[in-house]
């Protein structure tokens, strides 16, 4: 009979020690994963979106004008002297669709 109480004991101590722990890893789940999780996925269908005479905004703060695109890659003209450059499609941050 002692013997089952200490294990009851012990089982009780384990699941209220561990508890604290599941507890944080859930919190941290539905506060920084979910919502990032999200965000990335919101960002891939913007720049899934992106069609030639978009303007976009690169993660370096270059704006152009999509002149070429490709599987990856995005080519931008850029500047009065109209030069052209090319991204990786990750490295949009921001588009601008060309009004109909």
């Amino acid at each position: 009979m002692y013997f089952m109480l200490e294990t009851a004991a012990t089982t009780g101590a384990l699941v209220s020690s561990i508890l604290p722990f599941a507890l944080v890893l859930v919190l941290m789940y539905f506060m920084i994963i979910r919502p990032q999780k999200k965000k990335d996925k919101k960002m891939e269908e913007m720049r899934s979106s992106i069609e030639i005479g978009d303007t976009v905004t690169t993660i370096g703060g270059i704006v152009g004008l999509v002149v070429a695109i490709k599987e990856d890659t995005i080519v931008l003209e850029t500047g009065t002297d109209r030069s052209k450059i090319r991204f990786k499609r990750w490295a949009i941050s921001e588009v601008n669709k060309l009004a109909e």
